[in-house]
């Protein structure tokens, strides 16, 4: 039980020109990562305040930050029990850092640090990335009829409203 906490918080567990990465929570900007997700983020436009600070309190999370300043240019998190199973969410890099291979860096990153917990299935869902996670190995649902889900979004946002 005891390297569960060892292996959630490490200070910095990978560095790549001139970036590292650090999945330690305290570091992370959370102002900056509310207003990526929130405002720049399409699955996550409108997403209040306390709801992004629950989502990482319970969540391992990872921060790229630029070497020189310490400044955070990306931000991802897992829903993960660090044994089975991790869902990979909130994937985002911060504009001025996207085409540099900050983000494919960081998703391998996350991917061989599960991997390396045993965790051997990790889910995601994208629109528009899937040539990115595809080269990290990611591939559709084998039996995608075997999913299922319990979705009440809409349901909460028209209560919202």
């Amino acid at each position: 039980m005891g390297s569960r906490a060892s292996f959630r918080v490490v200070s910095i567990i990978s560095r790549h020109a001139g970036y590292e990465l650090s999945t330690d929570p305290a570091r992370l900007d959370v102002d900056r990562v509310h207003r990526w997700l929130s405002s720049d983020a399409y699955w996550a436009i409108g997403r209040p305040r306390d709801v992004v600070e629950r989502a990482i309190a319970g969540s391992l999370v990872f921060g790229v930050y630029r070497a020189g300043d310490g400044e955070q240019v990306a931000f991802a998190r897992t829903v993960t029990d660090e044994a089975t199973f991790a869902w990979l969410c909130d994937v985002y890099v911060d504009r001025s850092a996207r085409g540099h291979g900050v983000g494919t860096w960081m998703v391998s990153c996350v991917r061989d640090h599960l991997e390396a917990a045993g965790v051997r299935r990790i889910l995601l869902a994208t629109l528009d990335a899937h040539g990115m996670y595809g080269k990290l190995g990611f591939t559709p649902l084998a039996v995608p009829d075997r999913w299922m889900e319990f979705d009440r979004r809409e349901a909460i946002r028209d209560n919202t409203a």
